[in-house]
């Protein structure tokens, strides 16, 4: 599910509607298997696969409010995320800030969640708050994992079927662009709770790495949590420009997590 350099479009021999989580992991054990769930940029990727395996007939999409956690199924769109009074209403309009800068709302309706978790995109938005928030993966095989555990993994040939975000916690999410519909140049994603804040960068460029957790305002030191985060250069931005902007980036995250719990 990695978009490749060259944008040439994936191919597949036979593409199957999986009828089961069971038929769904058996088939996806192949390395010449490929799990499509949005495909919004598997498709763009060069790869040749002998079998695509579509999840949408499982019931995998959806959002679920429990007492303690929203359950977002695996193939719920972007989209419904980012206007789903629930979410929004449970995490101070975090996800809508979040999400609605990712492409166009087109490209929005179709990508799913399980998706760019899946993928584990250096340049995600999605994985940038996601874990912030504390959110668990549920995997098919595997059971629940932390994101944050999940996020550094290498790709597997499990399948994601839900995300578990936990309530409790005010969020905000930060970000720059050199365009409103671009790849970002830097996310910073942060969430405050009872247990303090958690912060998180993204597109870094790189994998969304957990920053802080547990931080409260008199230990906040943004320019040192930046110097111990990894950043680097691409098209987009060079390590110095980064280096600039993240401490900055952080800063407003959590003040407006601090100013959100009242």
């Amino acid at each position: 599910m990695q978009a490749g350099a060259d944008n040439e479009m994936a191919t597949y021999s036979e593409y199957v509607i999986a009828q089961s989580l069971e038929e769904a992991y058996a088939l996806n054990q192949k390395r010449s298997s490929a799990i499509v769930a949005g495909n919004m940029w598997l498709r763009q990727c060069g790869r040749v696969c002998r079998t695509a395996v579509d999840l949408s007939a499982l019931g995998l999409c959806g959002i679920e409010e429990q007492a303690e956690a929203f359950i977002v199924g695996a193939m719920t769109p972007l989209r419904a995320m980012e206007t789903h009074k629930g979410l929004n209403d449970a995490f101070t309009g975090a996800f809508k800030s979040a999400f609605a800068p990712i492409v166009g709302t087109q490209f929005r309706q179709t990508a799913t969640v399980g998706g760019s978790v899946y993928a584990r995109f250096g340049f995600s938005d999605v994985s940038a708050l996601l874990l912030a928030l504390d959110a668990r993966v549920l995997c098919y095989h595997r059971g629940e994992v932390p994101l944050a555990r999940y996020q550094q993994e290498a790709w597997d040939r499990d399948i994601v079927t839900h995300i578990r975000i936990p309530k409790g916690r005010t969020a905000a999410c930060e970000s720059v662009r050199l365009s409103a519909t671009d790849f970002p140049v830097l996310v910073c994603a942060a969430s405050a709770g009872a247990d303090g804040l958690r912060i998180v960068l993204g597109a870094r460029p790189g994998r969304a790495v957990l920053v802080a957790e547990g931080l409260r305002k008199d230990d906040a030191d943004w320019e040192r949590l930046a110097d111990g985060v990894t950043l680097g250069t691409n098209a987009r931005a060079s390590q110095a420009y980064r280096r600039k902007i993240a401490p900055v980036l952080m800063e407003r995250a959590a003040r407006a997590c601090w100013g959100k719990e009242g």
